[in-house]
């Protein structure tokens, strides 16, 4: 009998993207996008302060390290979400 055109189990994709064999390459182009968007996103905020407060170049620097210091985070929870995921944890 057929059961309503669902997936076998164990086939679909959970939210993040992670099918049985794991992650989808997709997944990790979306967490790369995040990772620039997040050193942009401060660069761009660090310039601003640096053009308000006059202090010249240090915020930018300081934001793209924050940026980075993020955008690795994120990353890295990504990462060992997708591998308690595929290993059952």
């Amino acid at each position: 009998m057929v059961d309503g055109g669902r997936a076998p189990k164990g086939s679909e994709k959970d939210k993040s993207g992670a099918g049985p064999e794991g992650p989808s390459p997709a997944s990790f182009a979306g967490a790369g996008a995040q990772f620039v968007l997040a050193i942009l996103l401060f660069l761009y905020i660090g310039k601003w302060l640096d053009s308000r407060l006059g202090t010249s170049p240090w915020l930018l620097i300081i934001g793209v390290f924050v940026g980075a210091a993020g955008g690795f985070y994120s990353f890295y929870r990504r990462i060992m979400s997708s591998s308690r995921e595929r290993n059952g944890g």
